[in-house]
């Protein structure tokens, strides 16, 4: 065994961090449903070798897998072959008896190229001593698309059915499910289908606890078009979709409808992460703040009064910010006491943000303290949304000024409506406890009603 060098330490730290970090949601996803859908892009090359890796480990975690998988690129490559030309429509393939051929041909090549990458189990590989049991079968039923503005889709199909039972008694038996979007008719007939559409049927079959669809972008773009929208619940998803679906990605613009309809059927979450981010699934599901977007029916953070339970949450918290100055230290004894003073938000259970309230009633006014969001979710919101409540807490209790002092935030309070005072204009109690070493800035904000 070779000891970890000097200068790795901060990699060795970082590491330590991460994996202590991602327990809860170890703790969280073992024995949960999470249905993984992919194109045929990703089931080829080092793209489906990546990924055959994290299942993998996945899987080693507890967590019963579903694989969804396309081929369009190994179809339309088959199709070329026979010299046929690809026919689609509205964005789907019109499957003619020809065409359903090459699709059958493509499904097996690459079914059976995914299963070989998932079957590795080579010495100094991340699957070594590994062996993941693949599974298969006549999971769907199928149904014709029909005719669509006059476009008749012959062997392109729909799914009608998912057999949820016989996928449940798979994964009972730790085995990871692989499903082909292709699928017979009650009359024999087979039917070619799209792998978003099955993806999302299974999920909600199953009451997946995720959706995870790898696509050729990271995300919903932010309506500024700076980065991607970390959390969406269902209506923000729509809304973007409706304002500005046409200028996404093609893999965003098929397959954010299923995610958000999923959702909206009982999926509890859904995500859209870049297939070509290696261990983007890992990222995406074991920090807190990911790497793509996550869609929820309901707000992802949650607002509430602290309790004295929430004390060694808040300290760590705020630790970090005390240790830079950014805070004024407050012992443990001191938080205990005045816990119900503190507003905290919670993202998946995990504590990360806080704001107290400290009121001169005396004098109508109050002071905002200890505002802290975890350095992961600084751009999400949280600040302006925890002084908007503490504003609402303050005119509530008959308070008409609202005071802050910091040393390292005077802007954002600036550009939120606060104005720089001296420190004789702070409430008395508030004046004498004034420490002059540290020299903070003094702001006001006049609270309307």
């Amino acid at each position: 065994m070779v000891p970890i060098a000097l200068e790795d330490s901060k990699a060795v730290a970082q590491f330590v961090a991460w994996l202590r970090h991602s327990a809860p949601y170890i703790h969280a996803f073992g024995g949960k449903t999470f249905v993984v859908a992919f194109d045929g892009e990703v089931a080829q090359g080092e793209r489906m070798q990546r990924l055959a890796y994290d299942c993998n480990l996945l899987a080693a975690l507890g967590i019963r897998l579903v694989l969804v998988h396309g081929a369009r690129p190994q179809i339309d490559a088959e199709m070329a072959r026979r010299g046929l030309t690809p026919q689609f429509h509205r964005g789907m393939r019109v499957t003619d008896a020809e065409a359903l051929e090459c699709v059958k041909a493509a499904q097996m090549v690459t079914r059976l190229e995914i299963e070989a990458k998932l079957s590795q189990g080579l010495p100094n590989t991340p699957m070594a001593g590994s062996f993941m049991r693949i599974t298969g079968g006549n999971y769907l039923v199928a149904r014709p698309l029909g005719v669509i503005e006059g476009v008749d889709y012959l062997y392109t199909g729909a799914v009608r059915k998912v057999i949820a039972d016989e996928i449940e008694a798979d994964l009972e038996q730790e085995n990871v499910v692989l499903i082909s979007p292709i699928a017979a008719s009650p009359s024999g007939e087979i039917f070619n289908l799209s792998m978003e559409e099955v993806a999302a049927e299974v999920a909600v079959a199953l009451h997946a606890e995720k959706l995870i669809f790898l696509c050729d972008a990271p995300g919903i773009p932010t309506p500024e078009g700076e980065g991607v929208m970390a959390s969406v619940t269902v209506t923000e998803a729509q809304q973007r979709l409706d304002e500005a679906g046409a200028t996404f990605s093609e893999d965003l613009r098929a397959y954010l409808p299923y995610a958000i309809d999923a959702v909206r059927r009982g999926v509890r979450r859904a995500h859209l992460i870049a297939r070509d981010l290696d261990g983007a699934i890992l990222l995406e599901c074991f920090t807190h703040s990911g790497v793509g977007t996550m869609i929820t029916r309901n707000p992802v953070f949650r607002y509430r009064d602290a309790t004295s339970e929430d004390v060694p949450a808040l300290i760590a918290l705020i630790a970090p910010m005390e240790a830079d100055g950014t805070l004024v230290r407050r012992n443990r004894e001191l938080l205990e006491q005045e816990i119900t003073r503190f507003i905290l938000v919670e993202h998946d259970g995990v504590v990360v943000g806080s704001a107290a309230l400290y009121p001169f009633s005396e004098e109508r006014a109050g002071e905002l303290a200890c505002l802290a969001v975890a350095p992961e979710y600084r751009r999400a919101g949280i600040g302006e949304e925890l002084l908007r409540r503490i504003e609402a807490r303050a005119r509530a209790a008959g308070l008409e000024k609202l005071y802050v002092l910091t040393t390292r935030t005077a802007h954002w309070f600036l550009e939120r409506g606060f104005v720089e005072v001296s420190v004789d204009a702070l409430p008395k109690q508030k004046r004498e406890l004034y420490n002059y070493q540290r020299r903070s800035k003094v702001f006001v904000k006049t609270l309307t009603q």
